[in-house]
């Protein structure tokens, strides 16, 4: 066998065996009696079972506290979306006892000025006089954000502050059907 020179990190040197040809990993080659292995390397870009491990506790950890966070934020939207669908019904309601004090709209006797129920709101009232217009206090009933429905609850000029229950002469007053609790402690159906 002849010598042969063989070029390694910028050095020349001589050996008396043959250099063995490029192996794929894992690999064994016999060359006479000695052994020559192709070296087997971990991937450097990918984790380690721990590494792994860690993340995911991580992660599991962050969502354990985001979670009640984002149960809040959804239950206080919905909140700030009763109050103020409250609040537009009740202009509504209020705005339609203007007109009537005003003489601007027939009023019957029982109501005392008030809506009959609240798809006058939205149905509209001829004004009195000339015109033959409807004027429209609501474009739409909302929908109660707690109970996913348009009905609510209404109290009469002639019912009790507190009732449940609606006389049917009127609407006085609107308030939201649900049994849930509020954040600050209070009943949604008493807002």
């Amino acid at each position: 066998m002849s010598r042969q020179e063989h070029v390694t990190d910028g050095r020349r040197f001589r050996t008396g065996a043959p250099w063995p040809a490029a192996l794929p990993p894992g690999v064994i080659r016999q060359a006479g009696q000695k052994l020559w292995a192709a070296a087997w390397r971990a991937p450097t870009a990918a984790f380690t079972f721990v590494e792994l491990m860690a993340s995911i506790t991580i992660i599991l950890l962050l969502t354990t506290v985001a979670l009640p966070l984002a149960r809040v934020q959804i239950q206080r939207s919905k909140e700030v979306d009763l109050r103020r669908d409250l609040r537009q019904m009740r202009e509504a309601i209020d705005h339609y006892k203007d007109y009537s004090d005003h003489g601007m709209i027939p009023v019957k006797a029982d109501t005392y000025g008030y809506p009959p129920d609240l798809q006058t709101l939205v149905d509209g009232v001829e004004l009195k006089g000339l015109s033959t217009a409807k004027y429209k206090f609501l474009r739409k009933l909302p929908v109660d954000p707690m109970t996913t429905s348009t009905d609510w609850g209404m109290r009469s000029m002639q019912d009790d502050l507190d009732s449940r229950s609606w006389g049917g002469q009127n609407v006085f007053d609107v308030y939201s059907k649900s049994d849930g609790t509020a954040l600050d402690g209070s009943k949604y159906s008493d807002w």
